[in-house]
């Protein structure tokens, strides 16, 4: 078992920290975050810090469910995100950095219960 605060040497961390990067400029937390992925907090956790592996099927699950490009996670190469979520992902940040602190709160449990309608979450 590694030792706490010390990565793996099995692990390939370029991918653990590109899917640290995504939810980053994703703007979400580590806890929304992972539950959009189904994972524990704790699991998730381990990721960011390279102390777990990434398979290929959390791969393809950042990828489907927050429109990260397959090539960029594994190799780095490329933009992070599909041109048409990066588009529209851009978007929505520019106007939520726009908007009032009031605002934003709204349009945040506004995402949440669309999200929650939309069957993605637990």
């Amino acid at each position: 078992m590694a030792e706490v605060g010390r990565k793996r040497d099995n692990v390939d961390e370029g991918v653990n920290l590109r899917i640290k990067e995504a939810r980053l400029a994703l703007g979400m937390s580590q806890a929304d975050f992972c539950g959009g992925l189904r994972l524990s907090g704790g699991h998730y956790a381990e990721i960011e810090l390279c102390h777990r592996r990434v398979n290929g099927r959390l791969v393809s699950l950042v990828c489907a469910v927050y429109g990260v490009r397959e090539g960029f996670l594994l190799s780095g190469e490329g933009p992070m995100f599909a041109e048409e979520a990066g588009a529209k992902l851009e978007e929505v940040c520019r106007i939520f950095r726009e908007l009032p602190p009031d605002f934003q709160d709204y349009l945040l449990r506004q995402a949440r219960d669309m999200k929650k309608l939309s069957g993605r979450s637990k």
